[in-house]
């Protein structure tokens, strides 16, 4: 009977963290700066994947995804090549939400702020990582006559595509994530005790 009170604990507080994930994400696209909106969401999903593991935070990543295909964030790379934009998106949310949770794991027994801090970095370097390599890989050509013709940047490949469409974003979600990784371990522990009295 514990165990089931404690499944269905653990499914409320996901459905929580998905609505969360959603609705920072959404709210995240009045903030630009560059190409994309800012995301909000590594906070929640480093959380979600601490508290319930690897795979809620590779969930809470793909909602991250749709959300960004549904919000419009990613209309620009749409038109160039709609399955490659799907597959990126929703990948790249998904390994890190996944990565996020991992390294927790892996980290927790040794020290829990430590693993907070290795999962506020895992979340955006792997995320940030997928999209780069996509980038390489399917939209090489059009993101540098894109950032030639629009913003005058030109270079090597993967320096416009850094300098054009990750730079500021990048940094910007990661020092979220740092910043926050005081209160992230704080809430943890509280979200921990609240599952074991389940």
């Amino acid at each position: 009977m514990e165990n089931k009170r404690y499944d269905t604990k653990k499914l409320a507080l996901l459905a929580l963290f998905t609505a969360i994930v959603a609705v920072l994400q959404l709210a995240g696209t009045a903030i630009h700066f560059g190409v994309f909106a800012v995301s909000l969401v590594g906070v929640p999903i480093i959380i979600g994947g601490a508290l319930m593991g690897p795979l809620a935070g590779a969930w809470l990543g793909l909602v991250f995804g749709v959300t960004v295909l549904i919000s419009g964030d990613a209309a620009l790379f749409l038109t160039w090549n709609p399955p490659a934009t799907i597959l990126i998106v929703l990948l790249k949310g998904v390994l890190a939400g996944l990565a996020a949770g991992a390294v927790y794991r892996l980290l927790e027994k040794k020290n829990s702020f430590l693993a907070v801090l290795g999962a506020a970095v895992a979340c955006p370097v792997v995320n940030t990582g997928v999209f780069f390599l996509g980038c390489l890989v399917f939209f090489l050509k059009d993101c540098v006559a894109w950032a030639s013709e629009n913003l005058g940047i030109t270079g090597s490949g993967p320096v416009v595509i850094v300098t054009a469409f990750i730079g500021f974003n990048f940094f910007f979600e990661l020092a979220v994530d740092l910043v926050l990784s005081g209160v992230i371990d704080r809430l943890i522990q509280v979200g921990k005790k609240s599952l074991k009295k389940a």
